[in-house]
């Protein structure tokens, strides 16, 4: 399929400060970056959008298959099941420490059921929500499909930021200016009291808050996104010299390597881990302040959440 630039505006290039020194280590130190110009869809890819992209392609998620035992060793055999990370309210007050509070490996959860097999997107009225339980892989196939990539970290970041440079929030240095509500996030305490003042338990349907400067919506809130960097820890801060470069402005910086992403802390897993960008509707001022345009967070390749989308990008070199 060729790419269709329908959906999708043009982000003029620029540079930018990127990174933020004010919430969490990784984040830092500030940088200057520049980037490219760039088609961005101006939403994340719906349920619609990837129904269409199975319908056509017979397309197989891998939250739909058994995982292989070989590649998590230590894995109970009952666990090899096909399914997928779905989040559960906690009852009270928990150790925020461990997610197994919140996190619930869930049989038969995929794309067309988002929570578990009991209803489907259809059920739940989900069609224009973001597409969720989409491992990396499941992102990528459909990026290519439709012709388009997704989008590094720096593309993101500058395309969440709106022309806003310095910024802490996407529209400011307020998280909700006034009272309002800007984008899906929890609000209360995490994760048992959501009080619901943007109006969403879980994720909304696109375009339900602003836009940003660009044009674009949900570029935080409502889900995490996939993007093609690989994570590292520290960011990338020096070019590779090349002549005709700034050295003191990144040029359309990339992620680390992959055998620099796999988790220190479980190393008998060898699965690269790529970064997520923008938060999402669960992230919340106790726990994870990450609904900000600087927040990056590592995840799995293999992991598939009701959290986690993604959205494309085109670029004028594809």
């Amino acid at each position: 399929m060729s790419s269709d630039r329908t959906g999708m505006v043009l982000v003029e290039g620029g540079t930018f400060t990127m990174g933020s020194e004010k919430f969490y280590p990784e984040e830092a130190p500030l940088r200057k970056v520049r980037v490219s110009d760039f088609w961005m869809d101006t939403t994340p890819v719906t349920n619609r959008q990837y129904a269409d992209f199975v319908e056509q392609t017979g397309y197989v998620t891998l939250a739909e298959k058994a995982p292989d035992p070989k590649l998590y060793p230590g894995m109970l055999p009952e666990m090899a099941q096909a399914g997928a990370l779905v989040f559960r309210k906690a009852p009270g007050p928990v150790d925020l420490r461990n997610p197994a509070n919140w996190w619930q490996f869930v049989f038969g959860a995929d794309w067309r059921h988002p929570y578990g097999p009991g209803e489907d997107i259809d059920t739940l009225g989900l069609w224009d929500h973001p597409v969720v339980q989409v491992a990396y892989e499941d992102a990528l196939a459909y990026a290519k499909w439709a012709g388009k990539s997704l989008p590094t970290e720096a593309e993101h970041e500058y395309a969440a930021r709106g022309g806003l440079d310095g910024t802490e929030f996407a529209w400011g240095d307020t998280l909700a200016p006034d009272g309002k509500m800007l984008a899906n996030f929890w609000q209360g305490n995490f994760p048992y009291e959501n009080t619901l003042d943007d109006g969403y338990e879980r994720t909304s349907p696109v375009g339900a808050f602003p836009a940003n400067d660009y044009g674009l919506h949900d570029l935080i809130g409502n889900v995490w996104e996939w993007t093609k960097d690989w994570w590292s820890e520290r960011p990338i801060t020096a070019n590779k010299k090349v002549r005709g470069q700034n050295c003191c402005t990144l040029e359309n910086p990339r992620g680390g390597r992959l055998s620099h992403s796999f988790d220190p802390g479980m190393p008998d897993v060898r699965i690269g881990r790529k970064v997520l960008k923008g938060g999402s509707h669960l992230c919340a001022a106790n726990y994870c302040q990450r609904y900000r345009p600087a927040a990056r967070h590592p995840e799995m390749i293999d992991t598939a959440t009701s959290h986690i989308g993604f959205r494309c990008v085109v670029r004028k070199t594809q």
